[in-house]
């Protein structure tokens, strides 16, 4: 059956009045008759018969409408239902967060208090290709990300600090060189995430290989840990926040540029960008802000 012959049906089966339904649809009585015959010829069935000058449905008739109302009723709400995905869809941004979690966790609060409509999904997975944004980072020397129509990035630099007990070993220190802790355990996050990769490979670069004595994914426990006089750690300069402990100083690391870059690349397929441009702006400006 056609689309039309459906619903040219449905609306004689509704009415039972072929001048009425000709009407409405917007097409000859004629026509309207000859696409009813040719229905019921492919069917092998008669889904309306002749009573005086009117016609009545048919038990065929009825069947058939109760099977195809449902039917038609589905595919004339599929332009909504695309419409109401694609609103969605646009009003939710996807952010494959890779780096600096606490800074995009604290921008996204900020960020619904002035747009409460917009909602946020958050992963993180370095093969994830279908972001709307993603935040990481890299190393100074690093390649960024090519522009394109479509995708851009912001990119801002990070000092690293080392972050150590405030205790008298280090109360007169304001930089150090880490052949000076080389005995000293390091507390750390975890191998796999980024900050880590970046710390790594400027050690390597230098020379210097830590003593990696614990291993977190938060960096609080990290802070709290080198507060405890455990060991020493690497503290980024803003991503992290302040440090609120009085029990932990950072010191500036002499030996090479431990700085490594934040990146933050918009990947502009949507329908329609405008929200995800907005929070993009709002997002770089806010970790400029930080910097600052």
């Amino acid at each position: 059956m056609e689309m039309s012959q459906m619903r040219f049906f449905l609306e004689v089966a509704r009415s039972e009045h072929i001048t009425k339904s000709a009407e409405k649809l917007h097409i000859s009585q004629p026509s309207l008759t000859q696409a009813i015959h040719r229905l019921e010829d492919d069917l092998g069935v008669p889904l309306f018969t002749q009573k005086g000058r009117n016609i009545v449905i048919t038990e065929y008739g009825k069947f058939l409408k109760e099977k195809l109302e449902p039917i038609i009723d589905e595919i004339d709400g599929i332009p909504y239902q695309l419409q109401r995905m694609a609103k969605a869809g646009n009003e939710t941004i996807h952010i494959n967060v890779l780096a600096v979690s606490m800074l995009v966790t604290s921008a996204i609060i900020a960020y619904k208090q002035k747009k409460k409509g917009i909602n946020f999904q958050l992963l993180q997975n370095p093969n994830y290709e279908t972001y709307d944004i993603e935040v990481s980072t890299k190393t100074i020397h690093q390649n960024l990300p090519e522009h394109s129509l479509h995708k851009k990035s912001f990119c801002c630099s990070e000092k690293i600090y080392l972050a150590v007990p405030n205790n008298e070993k280090y109360e007169n220190k304001t930089s150090i060189s880490l052949t000076e802790v080389i005995e000293e355990g390091f507390i750390s996050l975890f191998g796999s995430k980024q900050f880590r990769l970046v710390c790594d490979r400027i050690c390597r670069h230098i020379g210097f290989r830590p003593n990696i004595i614990f291993e977190s994914d938060n960096p609080t426990a990290v802070i709290n840990m080198i507060g405890s006089n455990m060991g020493v750690g690497f503290y980024p300069e803003f991503s992290w926040g302040k440090i609120k402990s009085n029990h932990v100083k950072l010191l500036e690391i002499t030996d090479a540029p431990f700085v490594r870059d934040i990146v933050v690349t918009i990947n502009m397929n949507k329908v329609n960008n405008e929200y995800l441009i907005d929070f993009y702006e709002f997002l770089t400006k806010y970790i400029s802000d930080k910097r600052a």
